[in-house]
């Protein structure tokens, strides 16, 4: 029997702690007894937990109860892991992790582990929408931001709230095998495996800040005119400058270059009609300055591993 752990603090996010949870517990109608797993919470500095939903968790043990050996160490994610420090948490963690072959985070609880510095040094990922802020916040992670799930030696970390129970099935395969983690994947009315990383969620470009530059200016121009063709000699002289000083300013002030700024707004844009409209893709790539259907199903392939068909599948 497997004991899997989840240390609860305040304002967590409450699928976090049931998603993952569910895959082991499903996965125990498919295994004997001798074979089942065992779950069990944990309170940051109480029995009763309050979620970020309102609802009020009773855990099995706190951290004052101390520090038993558990096989698989998790921690969810909620406002509370990045909006808040726990330190008696913190320093409960760096000693019981030591005693657990496996530990890790589900969503944006990638910061509590970064803050009692477990990340350093490894490969990990969090939610898509805060890749950045954790990357700031920990220098010393290296961070994944299309992976659903990453493991590093003895590290699992997960992507936004359901890419726990994605991280769980994964768990259960290498433990039981791919057929048994299957089985608990069409319980749950699941994929076993996703097509496409986090990219699929995330908008390829961050919204425009409101500045008076030139840089800005020719930008908010481009997301208007999407259909127009703009070289960068065009954009360099909308911008008054040369085209070397115009990339050059660009890059600086946007970290990327014009003609990847100019391809992630051809691909948000098209993303946005392919959500919105029933238009045909051939108009889709068109409105989106795309060109072609065929030039439009190689870019999302390639940036968000899915076809423009898929994309609309899933999201239209």
């Amino acid at each position: 029997m497997k004991t899997v752990a989840m240390v609860l603090f305040p304002d967590f996010l409450l699928l976090d702690m049931a998603g993952p949870f569910e895959v082991f517990s499903v996965a125990n109608r498919f295994l004997p007894q001798n074979e089942w797993y065992q779950v069990l919470t944990i309170g940051s500095d109480q029995r009763q937990i309050r979620a970020s939903n309102g609802i009020t968790v009773q855990t099995n043990l706190s951290i004052d109860d101390g520090c038993d050996p558990y096989d698989l160490l998790l921690v969810p994610g909620g406002p509370g892991a990045y909006n808040e420090r726990y330190p008696a948490v913190t320093r409960w963690l760096k000693t019981a992790v030591q005693r657990s072959p496996l530990y890790g985070s589900i969503c944006t609880g990638a910061f509590i582990l970064g803050e009692a510095g477990l990340l350093d040094h490894h490969q990990v990922t969090t939610h898509w929408n805060y890749t950045d802020r954790l990357a700031k916040r920990y220098p010393l992670a290296r961070i994944g931001t299309d992976q659903i799930f990453i493991k590093d030696r003895r590290l699992l970390t997960s992507g936004g709230v359901t890419a726990g129970i994605d991280m769980a099935l994964a768990v259960v395969a290498e433990d039981h095998g791919k057929a048994v983690a299957v089985d608990v994947a069409k319980v749950l009315l699941v994929a076993m495996k996703r097509q496409g990383g986090q990219a699929q969620f995330s908008p390829m470009l961050a919204a425009l800040a409101e500045q008076d530059t030139p840089i800005n200016k020719v930008q908010t121009y481009v997301l208007a005119h999407l259909d127009e063709e703009f070289p960068v000699e065009r954009m360099a002289s909308m911008a008054g400058m040369s085209a070397r000083h115009f990339a050059r300013v660009f890059s600086r002030e946007t970290q990327m270059t014009p003609m990847e700024f100019l391809q992630h707004a051809r691909i948000d844009r098209a993303r946005s009609l392919l959500e919105s409209t029933d238009l045909p893709l051939k108009t889709v790539a068109y409105r989106a300055g795309l060109g072609s259907t065929r030039h439009m199903r190689v870019l999302f392939s390639e940036k968000l591993g899915l076809t423009p068909i898929q994309y609309r599948q899933q999201f239209g």
